[in-house]
C-alpha cells in the first residue's frame, strides 16, 4: 500500500510540474504584457502595411521540417481597420491565398478574421510583440481539422518581423511555423 501511495504522489507531482512548466515557462506561458516597454513598439498599422516578403518553414509533430514556403503580402489600412492579403507558395508547388481582416481598438487589442478562420481571432500588440489566437480550419486535402493556433510576432531593431506560431489539435502540438517578414521595396 505504501508503494502504491508513493507512486500516486510521484505521478501527481510530475503532472503538477509539467502543468506549471507548460503554463508559465513555455511558448504558451508568454503574455503580451511580458514585453511592455521593451520597444521598439510593434504597430500593426505601420509594420503590416505595404508590400511585405515572407519566408518560412513549418515543422511537423516530430520537430522535423515538413514544408517550406515564401509569401508575398500586402497590408492596407484605413484608420484602425486593415486588410493583410497573403499569397503563399509552398515547396511542393501548392499555393494558398488568405486575406486577414483586422480591426484594432485604442488599447492595442484587435480582432482578426479570414475565410479559413473559425469565428473571430483575438490579439494584442504590446511593446515589440503581437500575439494572436484563433482557430484555423485546414483544407480538406490535408484533413480539414480545426487547429487551435497561437501566433507571436516580434519586431527586431532592423524592422524585420519574426513570426512563431504553434498549432494544436486536442491540446497536442501538431505543427509549428517560423517565418520572417520584411518590408519589400516597391517593384
Amino acid at each position: 500500500m505504501e508503494i502504491a501511495f508513493s507512486l500516486l504522489i510521484g505521478s501527481f507531482s510530475v503532472c503538477v510540474v509539467l502543468w506549471l512548466r507548460a503554463r508559465f515557462a513555455s511558448f504558451h506561458g508568454q503574455k503580451p504584457t511580458d514585453y511592455d516597454g521593451l520597444g521598439p513598439d510593434f504597430d500593426l498599422r505601420k509594420h503590416l502595411n505595404g508590400k511585405i516578403h515572407c519566408e518560412g518553414v513549418i515543422f511537423g509533430p516530430t520537430g522535423r521540417v515538413s514544408s517550406r514556403f515564401v509569401a508575398d503580402m500586402h497590408g492596407s489600412w484605413t484608420g484602425n481597420t486593415g486588410v493583410l492579403s497573403q499569397s503563399f507558395r509552398f515547396d511542393n508547388g501548392v499555393t494558398q491565398e488568405r486575406a486577414w481582416h483586422l480591426r484594432l481598438d485604442e488599447n492595442g487589442h484587435f480582432d482578426a478574421t479570414a475565410d479559413d478562420i473559425i469565428g473571430t481571432g483575438g490579439g494584442e500588440q504590446c511593446g515589440p510583440t503581437v500575439q494572436l489566437r484563433y482557430r484555423l480550419r485546414l483544407p480538406k486535402d490535408v484533413g480539414g481539422h480545426v487547429l487551435n493556433t497561437v501566433d507571436w510576432m516580434y519586431i527586431v531593431p532592423g524592422g524585420t518581423i519574426i513570426n512563431r506560431s504553434q498549432f494544436r489539435l486536442f491540446g497536442i502540438k501538431v505543427a509549428e511555423l517560423v517565418a520572417t517578414m520584411r518590408p519589400r521595396e516597391n517593384t
